[in-house]
């Protein structure tokens, strides 16, 4: 992927050496409930109270404690040279998706506003709850921000078997298609829709529309993109293809469980999320895109 020429964004909140993204507020629920077991012995001996009253400041210092047993996520990168340049590139893509859709929007009738990403390492808090590596990158309609850890990208490669940039690219372009939908009205919608069915199954085939929606927008960014700055290289479409295909759902269900539920899909299968980017990849047209029809 060729990325040398293009611009970092600016819009970009990097919390990486903080190790959880500075200062915190109190811990939600969920995490009380997953560090209770630690907890639990802890208070029965003078010991165990020093260690949570350590643990606790180092919390609302900015440091994220679990990450020592690890359940934080990783505190820093293992190769920090490296780490940066990935922190570089994924900026530049960044500032193409702000380039692209500054120039497309206008001709759908829509003002292009630009969203911030947020890099982190470990853990760190955003309009949405408590953000985690294990969460994976995702989009926050409640401050207009995408969250990503960068070592997600080790672990799309690694875990996965889809490396490459242009892989990384998608990952990120996806979760700037949320923040079009977002700016849409179609994630309010949906969310609207998911609280008066109260049907599991229904809201599942619901976000997986919404999901694949946005697989088609970066399909989309990438089209424009290339025409603009002639970003593609050999392999680059394979690598997003095989990412497409590796996160879907049901190939996830078969490594996870050994059978697959489509009726538990969140996202679709790699088969629909593969033909939802290439539709938009081959059309350049929002138009294309609507998978609610």
């Amino acid at each position: 992927m060729k990325m040398d020429n293009e611009h970092e964004s600016r819009n970009v909140d990097d919390r990486r050496s903080s190790s959880g993204g500075g200062r915190r507020g109190m811990p939600s629920m969920g995490m009380m409930m997953m560090v209770w077991p630690l907890m639990k012995p802890l208070l029965k001996t003078k010991f165990g109270w020093a260690v949570i009253g350590v643990g606790a400041v180092a919390y609302f210092s900015g440091f994220n404690p679990l990450s020592l047993v690890g359940m934080g996520g990783a505190s820093a990168p293992a190769n920090k040279a490296q780490d940066e340049k990935q922190a570089v590139f994924i900026k530049k893509v960044l500032g193409s998706t702000e380039e692209v859709w500054n120039d497309v929007l206008p001709k759908y009738g829509m003002r292009y506003k630009e969203p911030v990403m947020v890099l982190y390492r470990g853990s760190t808090r955003s309009g949405c709850g408590h953000a985690s590596a294990q969460m994976g990158p995702f989009y926050c309609p409640t401050d207009q921000k995408v969250y990503l850890d960068l070592g997600f990208f080790d672990e799309l490669a690694r875990r996965h078997n889809a490396p490459g940039d242009f892989a990384q690219a998608y990952v990120l372009a996806h979760e700037i298609g949320h923040h079009i939908q977002n700016m849409q009205g179609t994630l309010d919608k949906v969310q609207r829709a998911k609280q008066q069915w109260r049907s599991e199954v229904k809201s599942n085939a619901l976000q997986v529309k919404v999901e694949l929606q946005a697989d088609c927008y970066a399909g989309v960014w990438a089209n424009h993109a290339h025409k603009k700055f002639g970003i593609l290289e050999k392999g680059d479409i394979e690598e997003a293809l095989n990412a497409a295909s590796s996160i879907g759902d049901d190939k996830l269900q078969k490594e996870a469980t050994g059978h697959v539920r489509p009726d538990a899909f969140t996202h679709g299968s790699s088969a629909q999320r593969i033909e939802w980017f290439r539709r938009g990849l081959a059309s350049g047209d929002l138009g294309q895109c609507n998978t609610f029809n």
